[in-house]
């Protein structure tokens, strides 16, 4: 009861010393996080506008005729590069036909064309599967071979690496890579392959992903709002200032000679598509994005293998910056404004402060400031600031807009997972070489039935729904809108309330979990 009674006093004693300094610092070094993020958004936005208005499409920035109409018919099929298409996959029962179908079905002369499925499978009922359509299309013509290995070393990054080891491969001038889930339209190749068959500079073409399954559910319309302005924004813009940007792991188009020279696949990280691109970009070579070609794929369904993909999206270029920084310094081949685009714009501000700025200051830094009233927060720093951000990465999925409240929600539940992720690829910890292949539902669209279950067992299916962070910091943002109700003046609790009320949804379970399944 004595030191129970003490605690106001030690309290106040250590208060005015210790924790308003170090609360008004943590203010300060969050309130520049959110001005580099803000400044980063508004360069984006007006290059972007800049670039629509002068029209800097890459067919006017590059030659890109059809192959066949400019080399000499005679030639046939010959005039034809050789291509080889790489697709890897993991347990993949629900959608591996989709992928090998859509490969298969590509318009490019069928001598012309190679296709490997990299099947690192573990499952042997699937691995048969998969091996019986390969079969079933190698009986149709189809150039098309089944391929595993004895381990997962390296996992993506093994399975890609040794296939580029066989002789065949020699005579292949482009590989591309498709995930498992991604379908691409039969004239993929001829709208891509010009661009590197023209321009011996170019070491890659990638494509925009587009999500079969992006009305789902709201988990999957949230998903979609962040990525479109991955891919209509940030993508767009990178390629066309300075013809750089991060590979997206598929549905792009490499040049093989590039590949090489840039040193082939490497494990090092769960980016190993990052890491390829960011050292064929130190050769020198030019990268090119097509937003009006279109890759169909599929977004995680569950918040479980959407939380797993976060991490691995979050943890692995973090980790990637951390190794390659001094490298990117030191690197006398491409030109001081490139260097400063990869560092500044591409990892610290979209891969690191923008992950733990989202966490820090408005999941603990502004609510902590309710119990210190010394501490203030300018409304610019907390209202006009976000507000401008979240309109400005509300352009790329128009249709959305008025989910706009609830993809900042959202959002600020899943940079608890983003941020503990940074810092762990930063810090090279624990679980920063975690691979977890983000499971995949193809076109399957019934529902999980609601089967009859004892008492004890619907009790383990909800605890396991359960998700302890969430409901930790849900009750903190919840404690302490009651505070500000009670002693605030800020009207912080408007926010915090609804901010704990997302908390508390994702951390009973009820984002993500009615989904289909076969």
């Amino acid at each position: 009861m004595d030191a129970a009674a003490g605690l106001p006093d030690a309290w106040s004693q250590v208060r005015a010393p210790l924790i308003v300094p170090l609360l008004q610092l943590s203010v300060a070094v969050c309130l520049g996080m959110a001005v580099l993020l803000f400044l980063e958004r508004l360069y984006m936005g007006v290059v972007i506008v800049g670039v629509k208005l002068l029209r800097r499409t890459p067919e006017r920035r590059y030659k890109c005729d059809p192959i066949a109409e400019e080399d000499d018919p005679e030639l046939g099929s010959a005039a034809f590069p050789v291509v080889l298409v790489q697709i890897p996959m993991f347990n993949e029962r629900e959608v591996y036909h989709l992928s090998i179908g859509a490969v298969c079905g590509l318009t490019w002369p069928s001598d012309r064309l190679v296709v490997q499925v990299l099947d690192d499978s573990t499952d042997p009922i699937i691995k048969e599967m998969v091996r019986l359509e390969c079969e079933r299309w190698a009986h149709k013509g189809i150039n098309i071979t089944y391929q595993t290995r004895e381990d997962r070393k390296g996992y993506k990054a093994g399975a890609l690496k040794q296939g580029m080891k066989h002789g065949y491969v020699r005579e292949c001038e482009y590989v591309v890579i498709f995930d498992a889930d991604f379908q691409p339209n039969p004239d993929y190749l001829h709208r891509t392959i010009p661009y590197l068959h023209h321009n011996p500079q170019i070491a890659l073409v990638q494509a925009r992903w587009r999500f079969v399954n992006a009305d789902e559910c709201l988990m999957t319309r949230m998903q979609e709002m962040s990525l479109d302005y991955h891919f209509k924004v940030e993508q767009e813009v990178s390629s066309s200032v300075c013809a750089f940007f991060g590979f997206n792991g598929t549905a792009g188009v490499w040049r093989i000679a590039a590949l090489n020279e840039a040193g082939g696949w490497n494990d090092r990280t769960t980016v190993e598509d990052m890491d390829l691109a960011i050292r064929a970009s130190l050769k020198g070579w030019k990268f090119v994005y097509l937003g009006d070609v279109q890759v169909k794929s599929e977004l995680p369904s569950t918040f479980k293998a959407f939380r797993f993909q976060q991490h691995r999206w979050s943890c692995g270029p973090a980790n990637l910056f951390r190794k390659m920084l001094m490298e990117i310094v030191t690197n006398k081949k491409v030109t001081i404004w490139k260097k400063f685009h990869v560092i500044y714009n591409f990892f610290l501000v979209r891969k690191i402060v923008a992950h733990i700025v989202t966490f820090t200051f408005y999941c603990i830094i502004i609510p902590t400031t309710i119990f210190v009233p010394e501490v203030h927060i300018p409304k610019w720093g907390c209202v006009y600031i976000p507000s401008i951000i979240t309109l400005l990465n509300s352009v790329g999925t128009p249709r959305s807009f008025h989910l706009l409240f609830f993809w900042i929600l959202f959002e600020n539940v899943m940079s608890l997972h983003r941020t503990k992720a940074t810092l762990i690829g930063l810090l090279e910890a624990g679980r920063v070489n975690e691979w977890v292949v983000t499971e995949k539902l193809g076109n399957v669209l019934k529902m999980k039935s609601a089967n009859k279950a004892s008492t004890k067992k619907s009790f383990m299916r909800m605890w396991e729904r359960l998700n302890i962070p969430e409901l930790g910091v849900g009750a903190f943002l919840f404690s302490c809108g009651w505070y500000d109700v009670a002693f605030g003046k800020d009207n912080f609790f408007i926010y915090l309330f609804f901010q704990s009320m997302a908390f508390f949804v994702v951390g009973v379970g009820y984002v993500g979990t009615i989904v289909p399944q076969s």
